[in-house]
């Protein structure tokens, strides 16, 4: 089963200090409009032969547009053996309208 996060509780991790992997599956001209810093990017469609770059044990959010991409991106994640990996529900058009309306939501 795959864990959902809600972008307040993303927040409230890195105000505390945690520093999670953050995968945004979305393709780079979105990310041209708009990402949150520090995050590693591989878009959908490479992610099947990126993966191996990752560590399978490290906790992963997923995140992209709006939640879809990223919920699929975390099932193939969790069927190739990554052991924590989460969703980041409503992705950066959430973030946008709850962390930082100063995002230009696209």
């Amino acid at each position: 089963m795959i864990h959902e996060l809600t972008v307040d509780e993303l927040k409230a991790q890195l105000d505390a200090g945690e520093r999670p992997l953050i995968i945004d599956v979305r393709e780079g001209w979105e990310l041209e409009l708009c990402k949150l810093d520090g995050i590693v990017h591989i878009p959908l469609g490479q992610l099947p032969e990126r993966y191996g770059e990752l560590d399978a044990e490290r906790p992963t959010i997923i995140m992209c547009r709006s939640g879809g991409r990223s919920m699929q991106a975390a099932r193939f994640l969790e069927g190739c053996g990554f052991r924590s990996v989460t969703n980041l529900t409503g992705g950066i058009l959430a973030w946008a309208e709850r962390i930082d309306r100063s995002m230009s939501p696209y």
